[in-house]
């Protein structure tokens, strides 16, 4: 299947059609509810989201957000070669491959089976062996101060039930110093509706709502769930966990950058930010 075979509203609609959503809700989530849900819908979407953007994405660059920044151009991770770097909510892992292709030692997670099977076809079309490990970003399997960075583009972040949980154990896999850099759909992007045309242009949704958006099937279980946090509630739980916030990016939309992307399009883009880009350093 293409990239331009499938188009966003399709690709929502196949997943959908897989996993028997018919509504969507607002209602409370708990976290086991809320992982059963999400690895259902990405292992259900992998293959339709790596057609809709894999090429834009790359088999082996590191893109942090639609709008385009690079990690080659920005260095938010500072000085990468001979260091141990975990990306958290991999996808199909092309910045892991390529942070090793940078000379780090990268390691990969991802709930979904799904995802990392692309993962798997990625390591074998570059020849680049990342290891990819099957996990959610509440349970890191991995020891104590292990890893000398962390980063997590568009990954599992939004998808948990508690960040609190997330940037703890984040914070302890790290050494001391080292650097945790997300991104993540801009919070108040969660007052407009998910379009990227001139319905997206008018407030719906309360900002201080923290009540999670959740796809249901027809018996009322969850199909999808993504939860919403305040600049503010970010913030906080990075500092609960012992992060220093060293800087917070909130990308412009490019000139001539024309690519729609989900609710990311020009006509949004050069109205309010899309993404909220998170620069950290573990105290």
């Amino acid at each position: 299947m293409s990239q331009q075979s499938v188009t966003e509203p399709e690709r929502h609609a196949q997943a959908e059609e897989r996993l028997g959503t018919t509504g969507v809700a607002y209602r409370a989530v708990s976290a086991p509810e809320a992982t059963a849900a999400n690895l259902a819908w990405w292992d259900a979407d992998a293959d339709d989201y790596q057609a809709t953007h894999g090429g834009f994405l790359g088999d082996a660059d590191f893109v942090w957000c639609p709008e385009g920044v690079r990690e080659a151009d920005v260095a938010l991770l500072g000085e990468v070669a001979g260091k141990r770097i975990l990306e958290v909510g991999c996808g199909q892992a092309a910045c892991a491959r390529w942070l090793a292709a940078q000379g780090a030692e990268a390691v990969a997670t991802d709930l979904s089976a799904g995802m990392l099977r692309h993962a798997k076809e990625g390591n074998e079309r570059t020849g680049t062996p990342v290891p990819l490990v099957q996990a959610t970003a509440e349970s890191l399997p991995f020891a104590d101060a292990s890893f000398d960075a962390a980063c997590s583009a568009f990954g599992a972040v939004p998808f948990v039930a508690s960040v609190d949980v997330v940037f703890a154990e984040v914070h302890r896999v790290l050494r001391p110093g080292a650097r945790w850099v997300f991104s993540v759909t801009h919070p108040m992007r969660w007052i407009f509706p998910d379009d990227p045309g001139p319905q997206g242009l008018t407030v719906t949704q309360p900002y201080f709502d923290r009540t999670p958006y959740v796809e249901v099937d027809e018996e009322g279980v969850a199909t999808y769930v993504e939860y919403h946090r305040t600049i503010g509630d970010y913030v906080r739980a990075l500092a609960d966990a012992g992060f220093a916030l060293t800087d917070l990016i909130e990308p412009a939309w490019p000139e001539g950058h024309s690519r729609t992307w989900g609710q990311w399009s020009p006509l949004r883009g050069k109205l309010f930010p899309g993404t909220a880009i998170f620069c950290t350093q573990r105290g």
